[in-house]
C-alpha cells in the first residue's frame, strides 16, 4: 500500500517511515511517537506489528527531526508536527480510511489534527498530553531554552522553538471538544511524564464517541507486559468501527 511512497513535509523534508502490511486494504494505522522519539520506539514497533499480525496495515513515522526522517531536532514542536501528519495524510490511497494512534507529544499532535482535519477517521491517543504549557514548566521550567537540553541529554537540545509552541497551545482542551471522529484513549495509572490526569481531562472533555483505557501500574511508554492489552484495545476498536 505505502512501499516506495516518497513523504515530504511542506518544507520539503523527507519523512522516515515503515509500513507493515495487514490483510485489510481499506484502512491504515499510522501511528506517530512523542518528545525525543521516532518511529522505532519499541511501543510503535510492538503495536505496529501486533496490529499487522491480525490484519490492520501500520505505517510508523518519525516526525522531521526526529530518527532518520530530514530537519532539526531544534524544530522541533506541536505545529510542525500538525504539519507533518497533513503531509502523510496527503499520500494515503484513496477510499482508505486513516486511523491516527500518536503516543504522548504524537498523541496531543493528532487532536489537534483530527479537530481540522477529516482525513483522520478515527484516534487513538497513547499517554496523550493534553496540558501541553503544564509539561513544559514542570519537565523543563528549570532549564535555559536554546541553551540546555531536555531531560540533560546532549543529543535533544531543548529549544526557543519548542518552549514557545507548548506554552502558546496551553492545552488541547478545546480541540478535544471539537474532536468528531471516534476516540480511543489509553494511559497508564503510574504515568510519571504526562500524568494520567491529562488523558482523564481529555475524555471528560470529549463529546465524540470514545472510549477509556486506564491500565494498573504502566508508566507512560507502557512495557512488554501492557503492549498485548493495548493491542487487544485497538482490534476491538478499530473492528468496532470498520468491520
Amino acid at each position: 500500500m505505502m512501499t516506495g511512497t516518497e513523504i515530504r513535509n511542506r518544507s520539503g523534508e523527507s519523512i522516515d517511515y515503515a509500513f507493515h502490511a495487514g490483510s485489510r486494504a481499506d484502512v491504515l494505522v499510522i501511528l506517530g511517537h512523542g518528545v525525543t522519539g521516532n518511529k522505532d520506539r519499541p511501543l510503535l514497533v510492538a503495536l505496529a506489528e501486533g496490529l499487522s499480525e491480525i490484519g490492520w496495515p501500520c505505517l510508523r513515522i518519525s516526525f522531521a527531526g526526529n530518527g532518520e526522517s530530514e530537519g532539526r531536532f531544534e524544530d522541533s514542536c506541536i505545529s510542525k508536527d500538525i504539519r507533518d501528519l497533513q503531509a502523510v495524510f496527503d499520500v494515503v490511497p484513496e477510499n482508505t480510511n486513516a486511523v491516527y494512534a500518536g503516543h504522548s507529544m504524537g498523541g496531543a499532535a493528532g487532536v489537534l489534527t483530527a479537530a481540522r482535519d477529516i482525513r483522520i477517521c478515527a484516534l487513538v491517543t497513547l499517554a496523550g498530553m493534553t496540558h501541553t504549557a503544564a509539561f513544559v514548566e514542570r519537565e523543563f521550567g528549570d532549564v535555559i531554552p536554546d541553551q540546555g537540553f531536555m531531560w540533560e541529554d546532549g543529543n535533544f537540545p531543548l529549544s526557543r522553538t519548542f518552549v514557545d509552541d507548548l506554552t502558546i497551545i496551553g492545552s488541547t482542551i478545546s480541540a478535544a471538544e471539537a474532536v468528531t471522529q471516534p476516540w480511543l484513549l489509553v494511559h497508564g495509572e503510574a504515568d510519571d511524564v504526562v500524568p494520567v490526569q491529562d488523558g482523564r481531562d481529555a475524555f471528560e472533555a470529549a463529546t465524540c464517541e470514545k472510549e477509556w483505557l486506564e491500565i494498573a501500574g504502566a508508566g507512560h511508554s507502557f512495557d512488554e507486559a501492557t503492549y498485548p492489552e493495548i493491542i487487544r484495545a485497538m482490534d476491538r476498536w478499530l473492528t468496532t468501527h470498520f468491520g
